[in-house]
């Protein structure tokens, strides 16, 4: 199995235009960093779903595709925070939940030697809702007269990943008490 499949380059790609998306955020090309962001949520999609499909899952895949996300996510939420889109408290639950579960993950591994997290459904919700927040700031910014749904986008948001993040602690102190 060849390590740069079309999974990975796919994902690399993802990677490569998160530069270009935040020029066009710098220079308030938001149309632009609508249809670069647009990009990376088909290529996300594509990627997972052609290496369960075709059997190319791949341990490079498995590393970079997680970390793209990320990347791309905490990326957009600073720059739509210090643009004013998004506010600054959501911005720091959604990285702080980030940190608090590679730092649970890293503790969890030195006691027990051995950490496997696995994600959660209220983690997918948060992470589902997160994406669809940041689409829906850049379809606003581009398009009028759009449905007033930020607020309540907002708070869903906020609402799932403190529940994800609760989990996640519940479920490593679990894991830790289990050895």
């Amino acid at each position: 199995m060849t390590v740069l499949n079309l999974p990975n380059t796919l994902t690399l790609l993802r990677i490569i235009l998160l530069p270009v998306f935040v020029a066009s955020m710098i220079y308030r090309r938001y149309d632009y960093a609508l249809y670069i962001f647009a990009i990376a949520a088909i290529t996300d999609t594509l990627d997972g779903l052609i290496a369960r499909l075709k059997g190319l899952k791949t341990p490079l895949g498995t590393f970079l595709d997680p970390l793209a996300d990320k990347f791309l996510l905490v990326t957009s939420f600073i720059l739509l925070t210090v643009y004013g889109f998004i506010p600054l408290w959501l911005t720091i639950t959604v990285i702080s939940r980030d940190i608090i579960i590679v730092t649970g993950w890293v503790v969890l591994y030195l006691v027990t030697h051995s950490a496997k997290v696995e994600p959660s459904v209220a983690g997918k919700i948060a992470i589902s809702l997160q994406l669809i927040l940041i689409w829906y700031v850049l379809l606003d910014i581009n398009i009028p007269r759009m449905p007033d749904l930020h607020n309540y986008l907002i708070y869903m948001t906020a609402l799932f990943t403190i529940l994800s993040g609760l989990h996640y602690i519940y479920k490593s102190l679990k894991e830790s008490h289990a050895y």
